[in-house]
């Protein structure tokens, strides 16, 4: 890439121009966009219940608004004097690495103080006009300083996707004596740079409904938290979770990892999907192919099990892959990939086998999403 700085040979990269940076967050900004519509598709196949995708959708608009933000933070990048730098990984994501989410994290907490200090965006409009008139110069500086208000204003107005979005609990229904949840969590993978979603059904048996229950429900809050890591299995979360807390019920666990974004354009990969994107030469709104992978962990059965001297407990037997889930963790794993009519014409000729079985979503004409 010529617009990226080649002295850095590193998986993280920094964008040093401002026209290679606005074509990065306008090419996440269609993206995102697709996603919500990609969500959308998989609710009409059944895959997703009204509930679950209303609340995935929720997660890829605050995705969106992140992306938002740090476009308003990197609008001026080597343009003015001082202008910071997005650093985003080229290699397994070509996503913003994660310390970019938790400066933002940093600066939202401190947003009162930034925009107290900073000029309103009237002022600062109102002074460009006089520079540009006075002194015929483009008000360089002034640009940034309202670059940066816009992006300030967007950490206060809120609905951002954070490194960490704690759970919460919707309710579904009453089975018998529980209580049917769906919690759900969110996180930003500081080892792969991507966002990632869990899903997890549970039955409550406890006294009080968990989300009301101030003993159980901040312990559950914490305990999930600790263990949203990439690198664990879902059976792992699943079990521990089960025996943790005893009077909650996990019937059945979701990751959906959003990502790797490829691009011809700004990452480096490596397989089936290179050869796709060099042969398409699509032109810059359209060289992209969006991954998106659901892991899914099923309970088959609940069993009770001895649990000290003279007690039992309800423990959950999942359903693992016949063939693989000893080393998944999952019931099953479904990856989908979402891309342009031009890379999916190429990936329709070439047919290689590492896509062979993976579900296409190609984005047609108006932003329509089509099942290939």
């Amino acid at each position: 890439m010529a617009d990226v700085k080649d002295a850095l040979t590193s998986d993280h990269m920094e964008l040093y121009d401002t026209l290679t940076a606005r074509r990065y967050f306008a090419k996440f900004d269609r993206i995102t966009a697709h996603l919500l519509r990609v969500a959308g598709e998989v609710e009409s196949e059944g895959r997703l219940t009204r509930t679950e995708a209303r609340t995935l959708g929720r997660y890829l608009t605050a995705l969106a608004a992140t992306f938002d933000a740090l476009s308003h933070k990197y609008l001026m990048t080597g343009r003015a004097e001082g202008s910071p730098r997005l650093t985003f990984d080229r290699h397994d994501s070509g996503f913003p690495v994660a310390q970019e989410l938790m400066v933002m994290a940093l600066d939202a907490a401190q947003v009162d103080k930034h925009l107290g200090g900073m000029a309103s965006e009237t002022e600062l409009k109102d002074r460009m006009v006089r520079q540009i008139v006075r002194d015929l110069a483009v008000p360089v500086q002034l640009q940034f300083a309202l670059s940066q208000r816009l992006y300030y204003e967007s950490l206060a107005a809120g609905g951002l996707f954070w490194a960490r979005n704690d759970p919460d609990a919707q309710w579904i229904e009453d089975k018998g004596d529980r209580r049917h949840y769906l919690v759900h969590w969110a996180v930003y993978d500081a080892q792969a740079n991507l966002p990632v979603v869990y899903l997890m059904d549970v039955e409550d048996s406890g006294k009080k409904p968990l989300p009301n229950d101030d003993r159980r429900w901040p312990l559950v809050q914490s305990h999930l938290m600790a263990q949203s890591l990439g690198g664990l299995k879902l059976l792992t979360i699943a079990q521990g979770f089960d025996k943790d807390f005893p009077e909650t019920h996990p019937k059945r666990l979701r990751r959906i990892t959003l990502g790797p974004m490829h691009s011809h354009d700004f990452t480096l990969q490596s397989g089936p999907i290179s050869q796709v994107l060099a042969d398409a030469q699509a032109p810059d709104g359209d060289d992209w192919a969006m991954v998106w992978t659901v892991e899914d962990l099923i309970s088959d059965r609940e069993e009770e099990v001895k649990d000290g001297w003279f007690s039992t407990a309800e423990r959950q037997v999942f359903r693992l892959d016949p063939f693989n889930g000893a080393d998944t963790g999952a019931t099953k794993t479904e990856r989908m990939v979402i891309l342009p009519e031009r890379p999916y014409q190429v990936l329709a000729e070439l047919n290689p086998a590492g896509l062979r079985d993976v579900q296409k979503f190609v984005v047609g004409e108006g932003g329509r999403i089509i099942p290939a």
